[in-house]
């Protein structure tokens, strides 16, 4: 297999030798020239590990996952059976996260050569499209997240617009979709599968609100989504009671309790309605801050929000929010926070949040989600505890 400029072949060995039981289990980084580096942690008392895959630590430590070539199998086999048919991956995402070196996994379960987008400068529509190009596939597959999805479709060239159309599916997880963009996408001819799942979870494994096959969803009495069956995970590496915390074997199944909320509705499709831990109570009124996120992205001029609660001497919590903004100038930026004021107090009344930083961008992590810590750091900062 050869896979673009960037020297993946040793990554593909290994990863082949752990999921047909000849090698040890691998764990996947990327060096400075974008090359995947590998490492092959000991797994103990999990003799059929195949991959070690760190969580994002988006909202705390990162956590080490211990996926199986069972779990890695069932969930190439299900993807393939949703998507229906197998074919070529394009990488865009980063090898050390799930959704990244879920491509790479897929490709060696159907034989078939993945190529690599070159991001030494970042995700650019421009890379993205150059990479595309090189695929020869008829049947092609990619996964991105919102904010790259969101990048391709901002003024696309009449090239990026081709090449995403001629995908047989680009699979968007790693957080919510807003629907204009769905929407967007819709109107542009992309064929966009969303998905909703985690690195416990062998990535995605609900697409567009129903779970893949052999995998099943629960809603717990706390309003908790649960996830079980084939693909997830055999635990944390080297940590029994975070793993006894998380992982829950009940008549033969297996359960991962995620931290998301949730509902399903009578014909079984999942709607993820926010994490558990967003509520902020502020005053005494519990708020959800994903709900003031999406009010916020309803607003002119918002491209983008981000929501916590941050330490308040007067209100116990006081609700922030980081904006990415549609003008960005220094002048833009001015603006949007000397008027926001009157118009945010209309539309959201007291759940207009107390502080706000307007920015070009959110932040974001390497593997394309919201820095949730590093954003309520500058908000708590900001906000300095009134």
């Amino acid at each position: 297999m050869t896979s673009g400029a960037i020297n993946i072949e040793p990554a593909l060995k290994a990863l082949a030798a752990a999921l047909h039981g000849e090698g040890p289990a691998v764990e996947l980084s990327v060096g400075p020239d974008g090359a995947p580096v590998l490492a092959f942690p000991a797994t103990p008392g999990i003799e059929d590990a195949a991959v070690v895959v760190r969580t994002s630590g988006s909202t705390g430590t990162p956590k080490a996952t211990v996926l199986t070539v069972d779990a890695l199998a069932a969930s190439s086999v299900a993807t393939a059976f949703a998507l229906k048919g197998e074919g070529q991956w394009l990488l865009a995402l980063p090898v050390q996260y799930v959704a990244g070196l879920q491509v790479l996994v897929r490709s060696l379960f159907a034989g078939t050569r993945p190529w690599v987008m070159d991001m030494s400068g970042g995700f650019t529509p421009e890379a993205f499209t150059a990479a595309a190009l090189e695929l020869t596939d008829k049947i092609r597959f990619t996964s991105l997240v919102p904010t790259q999805l969101q990048r391709l479709l901002d003024s696309p060239s009449a090239e990026t617009l081709a090449v995403l159309r001629r995908f047989n599916a680009v699979l968007l997880g790693g957080g919510p979709a807003a629907p204009e963009l769905l929407a967007a996408a819709r109107d542009a001819g992309v064929k966009v599968v969303t998905t909703y799942g985690s690195a416990e979870t062998c990535g995605g494994c609900v697409y567009d609100g129903f779970p893949l096959e052999d995998v099943l969803v629960r809603v717990a009495e706390d309003g908790r989504i649960l996830l079980g069956g084939a693909t997830v995970a055999a635990g944390y590496l080297d940590a029994p009671e975070l793993s006894a915390g998380a992982f829950i074997d009940e008549d033969g199944v297996r359960w991962y309790r995620t931290n998301d909320l949730g509902e399903l509705d009578a014909d079984g499709r999942l709607t993820v309605l926010g994490r558990a831990d967003d509520v902020v109570i502020t005053g005494g009124l519990k708020v959800s801050a994903a709900r003031v996120q999406a009010e916020l992205e309803k607003l002119d001029g918002v491209r983008a929000a981000f929501v916590a609660g941050v330490p308040s001497a007067e209100w116990g919590h006081a609700l922030a929010a980081y904006v990415a903004v549609a003008d960005s100038s220094p002048e833009g930026l001015a603006a949007f926070a000397d008027g926001r004021n009157e118009t945010w107090r209309t539309a959201l009344g007291a759940l207009a949040p107390k502080t706000v930083l307007p920015a070009a961008e959110l932040l974001m992590l390497p593997n394309g989600k919201p820095d949730r810590l590093g954003m309520t750091a500058l908000l708590d900062a900001l906000h300095q505890g009134k």
